[in-house]
């Protein structure tokens, strides 16, 4: 069933600056994971799975690939008539060369007249830097039921971490009263996950306020969702139950990762009733050599495998040679471990040469170490 009365807008703009150099040349919802896929498929393909048809990309640093990735549609079946993911750079000069959004609301703001040209009854605003599969349908039909004027989805975090994020406090029914960013002491472990719903002529009379403050950030959680609150509106909490990860460090993007060879895959990227579209690259099957050994392991197309591979993903055209070992690691796409090397606990970016006898990584390092540069082995 298509949603012809809300549209979408993703929110894929940000720097990723604690994704370190994976983030230098590309934006991070284009960055790879999961074998074969980059981050921006998951709310795309939410989006096609939930019967929305119109998607504005805000897009920002670092953006060439993202916009020219994100523009063919058709990777979503986002390109029938009257549909469509349209890519809406900023207009707006921070100073004479550089046009940015200067906040999460900003970025709607300055795309009001997109929005208005479908004249839709809702809007949908999604981050695009989290891995998650969620039916934007049902959120719908939960904000409709309350009657709401805004609707949040929520999760559930381990209360030791609540502090990290945007935390709701609701009443028994779900309504929100109460918004509070990474508090000290959370009185709730409900967790913001940058996904909302909002009635058009509502928020758009309130981001044409917003843009005329010179006091506010232009951001959803510092000035407009508080601002509902101080005006009484209806904010309904939406509870997800299913797998969600904000991929914003090289830790939680490795641990994205091996979620997809645990035992209990909450994702499941192989499930057909919900799929996750992605770019189809014509490349060989898998090849395993007759020195192989692969235990626990994701091993995309185009692999090529002739050492040892443990407890880890690697993704398309990766190659590991005789006598190497890949343990508890991530290979991005093109990277090449030599013979004899060791790679342990480590993520390596894109086309990254492991040389032959090196070592990276360690058993017992705290955190997974980014290689993202060629690694000299012996000559």
């Amino acid at each position: 069933m298509k949603q012809n009365n809300m549209l979408a807008m993703i929110l894929a703009g940000g720097r990723g600056s604690r994704l370190h150099d994976l983030t230098n040349k590309v934006a991070k919802p284009a960055v790879s994971y999961g074998g074969k896929y980059r981050i921006i498929d998951f709310p795309l393909s939410n989006c096609a799975n939930s019967g929305i048809d119109v998607v504005g990309v805000l897009t920002q640093y670092e953006s060439i690939l993202l916009n020219s990735y994100v523009a063919a549609g058709r990777r979503w079946g986002l390109d029938a008539k009257d549909s469509g993911v349209y890519v809406l750079p900023p207009r707006e000069k921070a100073d004479a060369n550089l046009n940015v959004y200067r906040g999460t609301a900003d970025a709607i703001s300055q795309n009001i007249d997109f929005v208005d040209a479908y004249a839709p009854e809702h809007v949908l605003i999604l981050s695009g830097d989290h891995i998650y599969k969620m039916n934007y349908a049902e959120m719908l039909a939960e904000h409709k039921a309350h009657n709401a004027d805004a609707t949040i989805a929520v999760i559930e975090v381990p209360k030791k971490e609540a502090s990290r994020f945007g935390i709701m406090n609701t009443d028994e029914e779900g309504r929100i009263l109460e918004f509070e960013e990474k508090p000290e002491k959370p009185k709730s472990n409900l967790a913001s996950m940058g996904i909302y719903i909002f009635d058009w002529k509502l928020l758009r009379k309130m981001l044409v306020a917003d843009m005329k403050d010179p006091d506010s950030n232009h951001d959803f959680g510092k000035d407009i969702i508080p601002q509902l609150l101080a005006d009484d509106r209806k904010l309904q909490a939406y509870k997800f139950k299913g797998y969600w990860k904000d991929v914003g460090t090289i830790d939680s993007l490795w641990e994205a990762n091996m979620d997809l060879i645990t035992d209990n895959n909450d994702l499941n990227l192989n499930d057909p009733s919900w799929k996750i579209y992605t770019e189809d690259v014509t490349t060989l099957p898998q090849y395993l050599g007759p020195n192989a050994s692969v235990k626990g392991a994701f091993v995309t197309q185009g692999c090529m495998v002739d050492g040892e591979v443990n407890h880890s993903v690697l993704f398309t055209s990766a190659k590991v040679g005789v006598g190497a070992k890949v343990i508890d690691s991530v290979l991005m796409p093109g990277v090449v471990v030599e013979e004899g090397a060791v790679v342990q606990r480590a993520l390596v970016a894109d086309n990254v040469k492991i040389g032959k006898d090196a070592v990276v990584g360690s058993a017992d390092s705290e955190n997974i170490e980014l290689v993202a540069k060629r690694v000299k082995g012996v000559e």
